[in-house]
């Protein structure tokens, strides 16, 4: 599900409209779905994409630089989510990307090409979630449970891997590396794709590589087999996403009648204030 609002009244009528809606809104958002917000903190339009997509805007969309959307992910929802980079799409939705591509559509509707950064969730009673960089790298990327019960710690590479990619893994455009492969990708063997008789986790240990990778990015998955200090574990938590965010960065989200903010509680930006009202609206349209 995909709503885009338009601004139609200043930044602190925004704000009088979102409170006076939420003092009246009861307990009608404390049922609501899992709340995931996808933030491009990025200088740059993003296309980002989500496997399964039906109550992602199809799978796939723009999302131009400090722009966030809002979804509503079904209950037991299990999927990916990664982001495009240059990408080019005609009025029909058909096109070209320079990372991440699904094929020529704008809609993702199978996995993107390496290499991405990849974010996985899986939604049951105790939900998993992790950042991997299995099939490399092309944009920072954090995912940051809200009111979450559990180890519900944040997970993904805030930091900027294409700056230190070592030149054999480095995908470059225009004399600038635009992604970072993974070993695994670059020389197809064994030893870095974790399979046959490394196909296990007793036998696939990091490589030179790997270890580059988890020292840029320590809680995200750098190969295969990278469970202890990869993947995080939570239960009834919103979810933001974010793009090239600071790692410090204030960011919230409304769950259970609160709204929860991480680190500080800030004053409502214009499109904070935007995304807020997105949430309730579709949570009111669910019941309706």
């Amino acid at each position: 599900m995909l709503m885009t609002m338009a601004p139609l009244v200043s930044s602190s009528m925004h704000v009088f409209f979102l409170w006076i809606l939420l003092l009246s809104s009861g307990n009608i958002l404390s049922d609501c779905a899992r709340v995931f917000t996808i933030i491009n903190d990025c200088d740059e339009t993003i296309w980002p994409a989500i496997t399964p997509g039906a109550d992602f805007g199809g799978g796939g969309y723009a999302l131009r630089a400090k722009e966030s959307r809002v979804h509503i992910a079904p209950d037991g929802w299990s999927g990916r989510i990664w982001g495009r980079t240059k990408c080019n799409f005609d009025s029909n939705g058909n096109g070209t990307c320079l990372t991440g591509r699904c094929g020529s559509s704008l809609q993702c509707t199978a996995s993107g090409e390496t290499p991405a950064t990849l974010a996985e969730f899986t939604l049951t009673t105790l939900e998993f979630y992790d950042v991997s960089l299995v099939d490399g790298f092309n944009l920072p990327m954090s995912v940051r449970p809200v009111n979450g019960k559990g180890n519900c710690s944040v997970a993904g590479c805030v930091g900027d891997l294409r700056k230190n990619c070592p030149s054999e893994l480095s995908v470059k455009a225009g004399g600038k590396v635009a992604a970072c492969r993974s070993a695994c990708d670059v020389f197809n063997t064994d030893v870095y794709c974790c399979r046959g008789v490394y196909g296990n986790a007793a036998t696939c240990q990091p490589t030179y590589y790997s270890k580059k990778f988890k020292e840029a990015c320590p809680t995200s998955y750098s190969y295969a087999y990278d469970d202890p200090t990869s993947i995080f574990t939570c239960s009834g938590a919103d979810y933001i996403i974010t793009f090239c965010g600071a790692k410090n960065r204030t960011q919230c989200t409304y769950h259970n009648n609160r709204l929860h903010c991480s680190g500080s509680t800030m004053g409502l930006s214009k499109s904070l204030t935007l995304t807020l009202m997105v949430v309730l609206i579709v949570c009111l349209s669910m019941l309706l």
